[in-house]
C-alpha cells in the first residue's frame, strides 16, 4: 500500500510499526473533521482557479460518502495507511479516480492534521464544559434536597465553624462552573486557521486564499505568519489539559469529601447499592469504588499534561515527528474527563445525607460568639476572642 510520501522505495515493516505506532488508530476520531477541512480546502482551490468544478464535485461527493461509511463502521484506518490522511486520500482515489489526487494541492499533512485536530478540540471543549455544568447542576440539586441539613465546617480536619449541605455543595458547584468557563477560554488558541501554512513555510507559487478556508471552517482568524503554526503546536493541547486537570482536581476533592463522609466513623452520607460495589471476602462490605476512582483520576490528567509539556519543551522550530505523540495523552485525558463527568451527576443524585448521624460540636459556634461580643459591647475582637476561649476552657 502506498503512502502520501511514497516514492517507490520499500519501507521496512518494523519502521512502519514504530513510526505509525498507535497514531493510525487515534486518527479514527479525526476522520469526520479531516473530511470537513478537506472539502473546505477543495472549495477554496476551485475559487482560486486551481481545481475544476467536476473534480470538486467528485471530491466532495466521495469524501461525504466516505465519512458516512466511516461513521457506520464500514471502514477503519489501518496500520498500512500510517495515518487517517493517507487512509482518506487512498480510499477517495479508489472511489473517484485521479481527481482524488488533486485534493492535496497546497497543503501538507502538517496543516491538515492541525485543522482536523482544532475542529475536533472545539467540539471536545463544548462537551467538557457541558459535562462540568451537569455536575454543578447535580450539586445544586443536592443542596436543594438537603436545604436544612447542617454540616460541620472543617479546618485542619477539625470541626471549626457551622456549615450546611447547601454551602458545601454550592462551593463545589461554583468552582466547577468556573472550570467550565475556563475551558471555553481555550477557544482563543483553537480559533486560528492553520490551513495554507502547509509544512510550515507556506505554499510558494500557489495563490491560496487562507481567509476563505478560515471562513468556511469557522475559525476566528488566520494564523500568521506561517512559521508560527508549527511553533504553536502543543500549546492549545497543554492549555486544555491544564484546565481538565484543575476540573478533575475539584471533582477529586469533592469525591474525597464524600468518601470521608461515607466512613462508619462519620456516617454522614448514604449511597445506594446501585452505586457501590462489594467485597469478595467480607459479606458486610459495600465499597464506594466509584468515588475512589474519581478521586484518583486527576493524577492521570496531570500526567497527561506533563507529557504534552515535556514533548514540546525543547523542540527546535518547524515540524518534528515528536509532535505526533501529543495525541495519546490529549485524547486519554479528554476521554477520562468525559467519562468521569458523565457518571458523576447520577451518583450525586443518588446520594443522601443521614441527618441523624451528623453531630456538631457545641464549640463550633465560638467564632460567632466572639463576633457578637464585639457588636454588643464594642470591645476589640482580640479581647472577645480571649474571653470566649477562657469560657470554653473553663467549661471543659
Amino acid at each position: 500500500m502506498s503512502r502520501l510520501w511514497d516514492k517507490g522505495a520499500p519501507l521496512d515493516e518494523r519502521v512502519l510499526r514504530f513510526t505509525a505506532g498507535e497514531d493510525f488508530s487515534l486518527d479514527e476520531r479525526l476522520i469526520a473533521y479531516d473530511i470537513r477541512a478537506s472539502i473546505a480546502h477543495a472549495e477554496m482551490l476551485l475559487e482560486q482557479g486551481l481545481l475544476a468544478r467536476a473534480d470538486l464535485e467528485a471530491i466532495r461527493g466521495g469524501l461525504t460518502a466516505l465519512g458516512q461509511a466511516h461513521a457506520q463502521g464500514q471502514w477503519h484506518v489501518e496500520l498500512p495507511d500510517e495515518d487517517g490522511h493517507t487512509a482518506l486520500e487512498r480510499r477517495l482515489t479508489e472511489r473517484i479516480g485521479p481527481a482524488g489526487g488533486r485534493v492535496h494541492l497546497g497543503r501538507s499533512r502538517n496543516d491538515q492534521v492541525l485543522a482536523a485536530l482544532r475542529l475536533y478540540l472545539r467540539d471536545a471543549l463544548e462537551d467538557l464544559s457541558a459535562g462540568a455544568i451537569a455536575v454543578a447542576q447535580a450539586l445544586e440539586r443536592l443542596g436543594a434536597r438537603e436545604q436544612t441539613t447542617a454540616l460541620p465546617g472543617y479546618t485542619h480536619m477539625q470541626q471549626a465553624m457551622p456549615s450546611s449541605v447547601p454551602l458545601w455543595a454550592g462551593g463545589f458547584a461554583a468552582e466547577i462552573r468556573d472550570d467550565a468557563e475556563a475551558l471555553r477560554h481555550v477557544h482563543r488558541r483553537l480559533g486560528r486557521n492553520p490551513l495554507g501554512s502547509a509544512a510550515g513555510y507556506g505554499t510558494p507559487g500557489l495563490p491560496l486564499d487562507r481567509e476563505a478556508t478560515r471562513e468556511k471552517l469557522g475559525f476566528a482568524s488566520v494564523q500568521e505568519p506561517v512559521t508560527a503554526v508549527q511553533l504553536s503546536r502543543g500549546k492549545a493541547e497543554a492549555e486544555l489539559l491544564f484546565h481538565v486537570t484543575i476540573l478533575l482536581q475539584d471533582v477529586g476533592r469533592l469525591a474525597a469529601d464524600v468518601l470521608l463522609f461515607c466512613t462508619e466513623e462519620f456516617g454522614f452520607v448514604r449511597l445506594p447499592e446501585a452505586f457501590t460495589t462489594g467485597s469478595s471476602i467480607m459479606p458486610q462490605k459495600r465499597n464506594p469504588d466509584l468515588f475512589e476512582l474519581i478521586r484518583g483520576r486527576s493524577a492521570t490528567a496531570q500526567a497527561c499534561l506533563l507529557e504534552v509539556l515535556a514533548i514540546c519543551a525543547k523542540l527546535p522550530s518547524g515540524y518534528q515527528r515528536d509532535l505526533q505523540l501529543l495525541k495519546f495523552p490529549l485524547f486519554r485525558a479528554i476521554d477520562l474527563a468525559l467519562e468521569t463527568l458523565g457518571i458523576l451527576p447520577a451518583a450525586l443524585d443518588a446520594l443522601s445525607f443521614r441527618t441523624e448521624r451528623i453531630r456538631l460540636d457545641p464549640a463550633i459556634h465560638a467564632a460567632e460568639e466572639a463576633n457578637r461580643l464585639v457588636v454588643r459591647e464594642g470591645i476589640p475582637f482580640r479581647e472577645a476572642y480571649r474571653r470566649v476561649a477562657a469560657k470554653l476552657k473553663g467549661s471543659g
